[in-house]
């Protein structure tokens, strides 16, 4: 069969979807999967081979690919974040990270026997760790909120800052190679430096201009987002060779910090379009990969490998870390996990190509070099990392916890229905009586808008998997399910139907999939929980077994109770939904709502009379046997806070 390109990219691109789908299953990092799927294409059945790195369009595809990428990255890096930032992470992006970056040049140019400019190019590309590999290896590790959030934020900015580095040491070492003349190699690099830098500040100036002008409608921002970045990257290297991954890369950082600019559409975009080169990207350089030069290498890689993570890591992060409150664990654990990805990859195998055109021949062992330390940065700590975390005590349980929507009367019964069960339930609301009195019965609260970039920053979510929407405003309801689908999947987001949803009035409802998952039935409302509970309806937790089954639980409570939740023998809690109706086997548990008992006709009529009474409404018999006056105590109620106070906008 002729393999045509078409087909070829067509194979590379579904593989790449499979990957991704497969990661998300095993809750493995996506890189590994690339690199199996790539040594299958390439090495074994032959389909790819290192000559193609050589030919016209692979190297230009993964030069503009990867600007794409640094452009992704860039536009996340806010300078008032960085300024924000803990102390630890400022520290591992900054001196931290050329400390690291130094030790890994030694450990290169003695172990392997690099020049020592090829050394450094490798120490600076080794640098960057990258949230598409950090990402994954938190999920399944899962450690403390403040490793957590170190590593998380370490990724995103270290990925442009870290890729910078390299591209300015690849300048210099291309005009060196040109040149042959130390000072004039250095007026090259600096041409090249001012030009990617000028051209990067210009093109993010003006098109800042432009999006803030309203010029181009929104559906065209993204499209033409992509083409800008674009002719900015070949303009560069049109003027100055190889300066265009500088430009893109300063170009992000302008849009990121001008003011009153909306990126958000153009980061979705540009998340998801990254996602597909970065799979193609991996699979068709670890196609490419000469299995016989990463053999030829010998131990040297393995030794490589072992000085990074035992030497250049462990330095940078004890140097950032002297002097702040984490424990010896936590530093331990950051200091293990240090994966290295796509960006690292994808560079090293762009710059041995243009590096290996300017006639350096040990440029070529930079790409089995960088796999060799991807595949040991991200399979180690990835087999290791969770056992080692669980062992020091820095590990959290499964998310198996609920975000609440709401800190309503139906919310605070549901939640405190929930945090029997010894699962972590957070609830979040705007309104401060519905706060107060949430913590006033014991209940973890967050006091402000859980879509807010306070929340983002501030939401301590460890532990919590799920989210329900129990507001009685829906439309917060689906805001919060639209902002937390990404983050939980949409298979573990819930929410309370509109009325217009029970009434079939669809023309007034946003689509199904930015409403979560109908939580309840798809009949059921806030109005109808709310009544319930309000008429003094309560929910009860009970064990089913062989003699009292599901069967016989509906048996005994008929249509007077309305199953929320059942509990399997393992303890997770499922809520209960219009797609899957209820089905419980014994040694389960079922959370359900019962109606209030109803009244006897005697306490009826003097209750209604009493309701009579209250309203002004009643006869005068009944009037005069309650004209006793009574007394009522109330307790004294804390204050609204004021909208500077910090203690009341944080989670407790």
């Amino acid at each position: 069969m002729h393999l045509t390109l078409p087909f070829l990219m067509t194979v590379v691109i579904a593989a790449g979807g499979l990957c991704h789908w497969l990661a998300w299953r095993l809750k493995l990092p996506a890189i590994l999967l690339f690199l199996a799927f790539g040594i299958l294409l390439g090495p074994v059945l032959g389909w790819f081979n290192a000559a193609m790195l050589t030919g016209d369009w692979l190297p230009s595809f993964v030069s503009l690919a990867v600007a794409v990428v640094l452009f992704e990255g860039s536009i996340t890096l806010k300078l008032t974040e960085i300024r924000g930032l803990e102390r630890v992470v400022r520290n591992l992006v900054t001196f931290g990270a050329l400390a690291g970056g130094a030790a890994t040049t030694i450990a290169a140019g003695f172990i392997v026997r690099l020049p020592w400019e090829l050394a450094a190019l490798f120490g600076a590309l080794t640098v960057v760790t990258g949230p598409t590999v950090i990402t994954p290896l938190l999920r399944t590790v899962r450690p403390g909120e403040a490793v957590t959030r170190i590593l998380q934020w370490e990724g995103i900015v270290i990925d442009p800052l870290g890729a910078l580095l390299a591209v300015l040491i690849f300048n210099f070492i291309a005009a060196l190679a040109e040149q042959h003349d130390p000072t004039r190699a250095f007026t090259t690099f600096a041409l090249g430096l001012a030009t990617g830098g000028g051209i990067g500040l210009l093109g993010g100036w003006l098109w800042g201009l432009l999006l803030k002008s309203r010029w181009l409608p929104e559906y065209l921002q993204t499209v033409c987002t992509l083409a800008a970045v674009l002719t900015v990257c070949t303009a560069a290297n049109q003027l100055v060779h190889e300066s265009g991954l500088l430009a893109v890369t300063v170009t992000g950082i302008i849009l990121a910090n001008t003011a009153e600019l909306d990126l958000e559409s153009i980061s979705s975009f540009k998340e998801n379009l990254t996602l597909v080169l970065v799979a193609t990207l991996f699979i068709l350089l670890a196609a490419c990969l000469e299995l016989q030069e990463l053999a030829a290498l010998g131990w040297r890689p393995l030794a490589l490998v072992a000085v990074m993570q035992g030497i250049s890591r462990p330095l940078a992060v004890g140097l950032a870390t002297m002097g702040t409150n984490l424990s010896r664990r936590e530093k331990f654990i950051i200091a293990w996990i240090g994966p290295r990805g796509i960006i690292a990859a994808a560079i090293a195998a762009l710059f041995a190509i243009r590096l290996g055109a300017m006639g350096i021949p040990e440029a070529e062992s930079l790409i089995p070099l960088t796999f060799a330390v991807i595949i040991g940065t991200v399979a180690l700590p990835g087999l290791t990392a969770r056992p080692l975390a669980r062992r020091l005590g820095v590990a959290e349980p499964e998310p198996r916890g609920f975000l609440v929507i709401g800190a309503n009367p139906v919310a605070r019964s549901i939640g405190t229905a929930l945090a029997n069960t010894g699962v972590r339930v957070l609830l979040a609301d705007t309104s401060w009586n519905n706060v107060r009195a949430a913590r006033r019965e014991g209940l973890v609260t967050y006091y402000g808008n859980p879509t807010s970039e306070h929340a983002d920053r501030h939401l301590n979510l460890v532990g919590i998997g799920r989210l329900l929407g129990l507001s009685m405003h829906d439309e917060f309801n689906f805001l919060a399910a639209l902002r937390y689908r990404g983050e939980f999947g949409r298979r573990r987001v819930f929410c309370l139907q509109s009325p217009q949803a029970a009434e079939k009035q669809e023309k007034q409802l946003p689509a199904q999939e930015f409403r979560g998952r109908p939580l309840f039935g798809a009949k059921v409302t806030y109005a109808n929980l709310a009544s319930t509970i309000g008429r003094g309806g309560t929910i009860h937790r009970t064990e089913l077994t062989p003699v009292f089954t599901f069967e016989k639980f509906l048996a005994e409570h008929g249509r007077r109770a309305m199953v929320l939740f059942t509990i399997d023998a393992q303890g997770f809690i499922r809520p209960t939904t219009a797609e899957e109706s209820p089905a419980p086997h014994p040694g389960r548990q079922v959370i359900y709502l019962a109606e209030p008992e109803p009244e006897p006709p005697a306490e009826a009529a003097e209750k209604s009379a009493a309701d009579a009474v209250q309203a002004g409404s009643a006869p005068e018999s009944i009037t005069r046997t309650a004209a006793a006056p009574a007394t009522t105590a109330s307790a004294p109620e804390a204050t609204a806070p004021s909208g500077t106070e910090p203690a009341r906008k944080s989670a407790t």
